[in-house]
């Protein structure tokens, strides 16, 4: 047997190999995936090394640091992170591990602070990583340092895209430019969206799910399950307020696009039920909130110009960002991420964003709506997890169907948004990258 797939509850023949567990036939219209893949220890560590160690990952947004010495820390990729801001206002990355014993170095979530203490024996470092003050100095020797080697350790890579922090810990990977490919345009569609640039409100979300970090992944694109998934939202939009959505189903279906590089995004413009608290009115906002809407509308349409304002005015776009951001842009803005840690275990973050200096009205309408569809304990979350939590528990009935089936579409020269094409998307870059070799340098 391949020495990764070592779960108790694997069921993989012994001669399988990664290319075997999709089913990839474009003639036949058929697109399959083992469910072996949800539920596998082997499957799990080596995704870790080749996707979650060699992929740029979502760090934190800029405006989570809006001064020099501002700092967040989150997990990211399995790892203890810091990203700091530093006093000539560049941003940085570092393992938060003291490079004396390892201990952390932070132990707050976000702050502002000019220097990071180590608990343990009280080495100093500053915003920049530098170790800075060590106790009983004389102890070591004068070149001690020279070489930096006892600095905080920077992680290798970090860059951003309009104000979109990513860190990547693998020094050879492709610039994030590259990276994100043809993702650009619609992280460019969230951030017009704030004439004076967008930020984090409401600081962090953080939840956990009995299921595999995969799921969510296919699930956070997925516009074939709204009607059953989220009856309820949809029964709470036709009395709203006392009032009907006003929606014509058609302007709904939208489409989805292969973004590049494993990203994807279903999209549509139109007048989606929910409405738009940044653009687009509808009568369950209520009347007073007309006019400023359409006057956000109309200011944006000019800022923009007509095509791109309609598109990011108009517009609804669930983004993924391969292999574990998603971007709800819809009745209000989500950025999500998620971290496997166990086949069937997930951590989840999340995030509202909304543009700066927006009227206190428009504020409270963005809240409300995150809050009633997207939170954790909205309409849409609470319902997505327990589906999430099924399928997990229904892949652990070994010795019925194997296979999960994702083909619908597939044979569609443009797919709707119903279809699952950026399912098909994402596991053709996960089964690419899942069958590289090591590198060293990167493992864990």
């Amino acid at each position: 047997m391949s020495n990764f797939f070592q779960s108790p509850i694997a069921t993989i023949p012994s001669d399988t190999t990664l290319a075997d567990l999709i089913v990839d036939n474009g003639e036949r219209g058929q697109f399959k995936v083992h469910r072996s893949v949800f539920r596998d220890d082997g499957i799990l560590a080596l995704e870790r090394d080749r996707i979650f160690d060699r992929c740029w990952l979502y760090m934190g947004h800029a405006s989570e640091l809006p001064a020099a010495q501002s700092f967040v820390r989150r997990m990211v990729g399995g790892r203890d992170v810091l990203l700091t801001r530093t006093k000539t206002n560049e941003f940085k990355a570092f393992f938060n591990s003291c490079s004396h014993r390892g201990a952390q170095v932070c132990r707050e979530a976000a702050g502002r602070k000019s220097a990071f203490q180590c608990p343990y024996h009280g080495w100093v470092y500053d915003s920049d990583g530098r170790l800075v003050n060590v106790p009983g100095r004389d102890a070591v020797p004068e070149s001690f340092n020279d070489d930096g080697s006892m600095n905080l350790k920077g992680v290798p890579r970090l860059d951003a895209f309009r104000d979109f922090i990513f860190i990547c810990f693998d020094s050879e990977v492709t610039s994030l430019s590259d990276y994100l490919a043809d993702a650009k345009p619609y992280l460019e569609y969230v951030a017009d969206q704030g004439a004076q640039g967008m930020e984090i409100v409401g600081g962090t979300q953080e939840y956990s799910s009995p299921a595999n970090w995969k799921l969510l992944q296919e699930n956070s694109a997925d516009g074939y399950h709204g009607a059953t998934t989220h009856a309820s939202y949809l029964d709470y939009l036709k009395t709203r307020d006392g009032a009907a959505p006003q929606f014509d189903p058609a302007l709904t279906f939208g489409n989805v696009r292969d973004l590049g590089n494993g990203h994807a995004v279903a999209e549509s413009v139109g007048n989606m039920p929910w409405g738009r608290p940044y653009a687009r009115w509808v009568p369950g906002f209520g009347e007073d909130a007309r006019a400023e809407i359409e006057q956000i509308e109309r200011e944006t349409l000019e800022r923009l110009g007509a095509e791109r304002g309609e598109v990011v005015t108009r517009g609804d776009r669930n983004l993924l960002i391969f292999p574990n951001l998603v971007i709800n842009d819809i009745m209000a803005i989500t950025i999500r991420t998620f971290y496997p840690i166990a086949p069937g275990r997930i951590d989840i973050n999340a995030w509202a964003l909304a543009p700066r200096a927006e009227s206190a009205a428009s504020r409270d309408r963005r809240l409300k709506n995150y809050l009633e569809f997207l939170g954790p304990a909205g309409f849409a979350t609470p319902d997505d997890v327990e589906m999430l939590e099924m399928c997990q528990r229904g892949y652990e009935n070994v010795g019925g169907n194997e296979w999960n089936d994702l083909s619908r579409g597939m044979l569609r020269d443009k797919p709707f948004k119903s279809d699952e094409l950026q399912m098909r998307v994402f596991w053709r870059r996960w089964r690419e990258l899942m069958s590289r070799t090591p590198r060293e340098g990167v493992a864990r």
